[in-house]
């Protein structure tokens, strides 16, 4: 989508920090970190939400979760224990439509969140 946030991040058309990328997967640090590790894991192929992806039902939302452990570990908290988060919706406080994983830690993480 030539209007997307993501997808122009995926055609570095703008600028991130990747951290980890796959032929269909691509991690960059979150502009705005929430945790000391704060990752953001898209598909490059855009669809708008978790329920979109999980539709689309070829591997990728599983390429996706897999994407979200190798940053914990490239990161160093698969150890210390990490939190992949999917907000799906406005209610859910997604903010860009184009499906990512939230990859946080390196820090105490309460329960409930937010």
């Amino acid at each position: 989508m030539s209007d997307c946030l993501f997808c122009k991040i995926v055609a570095k058309e703008i600028p991130a920090e990747i951290v980890y990328e796959t032929g269909r997967t691509l991690a960059f640090r979150d502009v705005n970190p929430q945790a000391p590790t704060h990752v953001l894991i898209i598909p490059k192929q855009h669809h708008a939400t978790a329920a979109a992806l999980a539709d689309v039902d070829d591997g990728l939302a599983d390429e996706v979760l897999k994407a979200a452990h190798s940053v914990a570990v490239l990161e160093h908290v698969a150890d210390s224990g990490y939190r992949v988060v999917f907000n799906t919706g406005l209610g859910a406080g997604q903010t860009v439509f184009h499906v990512h994983a939230h990859v946080l830690g390196g820090r105490d993480l309460t329960w409930p969140p937010g």
